[in-house]
């Protein structure tokens, strides 16, 4: 019969994404290499709060009695750290799933920032990609891992010395813990400075002193260990006994993030529902902040007891927010679906949402620079809200901030934008595109600009959909430059022509009739221009329906079986519109009339409809003007 001892390893390969992630971090990516230690200990801290978790419906899980704990135990002799806990721990099976593969959801965006990294990059992206653990190897040459599943009666070791391979070996149970996993790093003889007692000790306090756990330390196996953190929970404390840098170690060890937060939310709501919630704002983009799932990271406690981190605590247009949401008022067994019905939870969420948005409102208000840098960073995320949240739809549009043709390198507020309207203007106006630059460089805001009237530039993917959502702000219209008439005949503006220069001459007119029926189905109409006032012409949608970018989106994403017909506009004032009218010959009107169409086209970032047919009539303009200049 085969004991335990004489059990041969299996041997397994990391899967090649893996492979490449570990030789990157041996070659060390990274500028701080303490990360490790952080990554393990909230690996440990969570595996203890699985346990509780789970011990909820099936209490003889922890029947022994023994509370959460993490310990960590240095040998100087041995070169060794080790990180213990009496969580969960982990099967076979497991232990080949958490170990061999890096989690799916973070691998792709994980890997491309590891690429940027080697090239000068140094972000610091251990623990936001689930691969906390591989970390390890970058001060480890081989790492054991010895666990045994709570519940289970047998224990397994992992080993590996993270250069393309994995070993797993059933143990004997007295060589693993009663309960829970045991990480064993040889370190390199340059990573000796972590067998250091007050080295270690410290990175401990700096960057895991508020992981809901206990954390002891001693420098032998057996010997007396040390208290370093009392896994108190951070956020049933006062507020007044917690610092500054509490709280960023705090966020730290609950984002994954080491950047520093530009706020934190921090209340206790009392009465119909009690809960308590820390929730921090980051100072720079989480990695998966546009995943098309769009899902929220706020973990929520249930009497200090973990429950999940798949809650939908925030709207999905807050899901850059990163804390917990500690409550009484749901019990402890509720299971991961029953949370999303929970009435509980939407009062819950209603009331976080309105206290981080309060919170947003007094940034901009008293800190306007750190709230500028929050703009940069989640101004198109929030923006998301006006388009889907009507009930929060007037306080969204007071925090919104947008670029305009007065704004220069500032953003401006809608606030700003009614405070300078001009006399007789009756709408808010914007136009959307895909690039600030092209949008400045547009046609249709000519006009405006010599009106003097402000114009947003709205460049963002949502900045298409919202303002068709929205009626008004405070009374004004948003109406986008390049849809209906302009009607600035109204406005009383600044060095603009007045409405007289905007009426064509008899020859522009018969032109215009004319290119109206030559290019018939292509346009639902032609007409004279009151926006022009340098470029020839523009294409514009009509009165109704989406606007010019909006339907292209639509079109782009088979929305539309076919974009509507545009108008094209012609500046009656152009010499080169006022030369074309003056000949008379038909065939050449027909040729102008269609390079006039396909030149609108390309203003506004289309190709002509026909390119052999542009060609065509651009070399028949070119013979006419050679003949013509001999």
């Amino acid at each position: 019969m085969t004991t335990v001892q004489e059990r041969q390893p299996e041997q397994h390969v990391f899967e090649a994404d893996v492979s490449r992630l570990l030789h990157m971090m041996v070659h060390s990516v990274y500028s701080d290499k303490d990360v490790f230690l952080r990554e393990l200990i909230s690996n440990a801290a969570d595996a203890c709060e699985k346990l509780r978790y789970e011990s909820i419906s099936k209490p003889e899980l922890s029947s022994d009695g023994t509370q959460p704990a993490i310990l960590v135990t240095l040998n100087e002799e041995a070169l060794t750290l080790v990180i213990e806990d009496n969580g969960i721990g982990m099967s076979r099976d497991e232990m080949i799933d958490a170990l061999g593969t890096i989690a799916r959801s973070g691998t792709k965006a994980f890997m491309e920032r590891l690429e940027a990294a080697k090239s000068g990059e140094k972000a610091e992206l251990i623990g936001q990609f689930g691969v906390g653990f591989y970390s390890s190897f970058m001060v480890a040459e081989r790492v054991d891992v010895i666990s045994r599943r709570a519940g289970q009666d047998q224990a397994w070791k992992w080993s590996s010395d993270g250069k393309g391979s994995y070993d797993i070996v059933a143990v004997d149970l007295g060589e693993a813990p009663a309960r829970g996993t045991r990480v064993v790093l040889h370190l390199m003889q340059d990573a000796k400075k972590y067998t250091g007692k007050w080295a270690v000790e410290k990175i401990i306090r700096d960057q895991s002193g508020h992981v809901p756990v206990p954390i002891s330390l001693t420098e032998k196996d057996g010997a007396e260990a040390s208290q370093v953190s009392d896994g108190a929970a951070l956020w049933l404390k006062q507020k007044s006994d917690i610092s500054k840098q509490d709280y960023d170690d705090f966020y730290r060890s609950v984002s994954g993030q080491y950047d520093e937060p530009l706020a934190n939310v921090h209340f206790r709501a009392e009465g119909r529902h009690e809960y308590t919630t820390l929730a921090f704002i980051p100072g720079s983009q989480p990695f998966d902040l546009f995943d098309p799932d769009r899902q929220g990271r706020m973990k929520l406690y249930v009497k200090r007891v973990f429950i999940t981190d798949e809650a939908e605590l925030l709207p999905r247009y807050l899901r850059f927010v990163r804390g917990i949401v500690d409550t009484s008022d749901l019990p402890l067994n509720i299971s991961r679906e029953m949370i999303q019905e929970s009435a509980v939870l939407g009062a819950i969420k209603k009331g976080v949402t309105s206290r981080i948005l309060t919170a947003l409102e007094k940034m901009a208000e008293g800190e306007p620079e750190t709230y500028s840098k929050f703009w940069d960073q989640f101004g198109a995320i929030l923006k998301e809200g006006i388009y889907e949240d009507f009930e929060r739809r007037s306080q969204l549009l007071k925090l919104a901030r947008f670029r305009s043709t007065v704004s220069g390198e500032t953003t401006r507020s809608l606030a700003d934008y009614l405070a300078s309207m001009k006399e007789g203007q009756l709408a808010i106006y914007y136009i959307s595109g895909s690039s600030l630059d092209q949008l400045k460089s547009s046609p249709q805001l000519e006009g405006f600009r010599a009106k003097g009237i402000e114009v947003f530039l709205l460049t963002d993917g949502v900045d298409n959909f919202w303002p068709t959502n929205v009626r008004d702000f405070e009374g004004k219209p948003f109406k986008s430059v390049t849809q209906g008439l302009a009607d600035l005949n109204a406005v009383t503006g600044e060095g603009g022509t007045d409405e007289g220069d905007r009426h064509a001459s008899p020859e522009v007119g018969a032109f215009i009739d004319f290119a109206r029926n030559a290019l018939g189905e292509e346009v639902a109409d032609v007409r004279v221009s009151d926006r022009l006032t340098e470029s020839a012409v523009c294409l514009v949608a009509s009165e109704h329906g989406p606007d010019r970018q909006l339907e292209k989106l639509l079109q782009g994403a088979g929305r539309l079986q076919a974009a509507s017909k545009p108008i094209l506009e012609i500046n009656a004032q152009s010499e080169r519109v006022q030369s074309i009218a003056s000949i008379n010959d038909v065939a050449f009107r027909e040729d102008a009339a269609w390079l006039l169409l396909d030149e609108a086209r390309i203003l506004d970032g289309d190709k002509p409809a026909n390119p052999r047919a542009f060609a065509d009539r651009q070399a028949k303009l070119f013979a006419l003007a050679t003949r013509n200049g001999k």
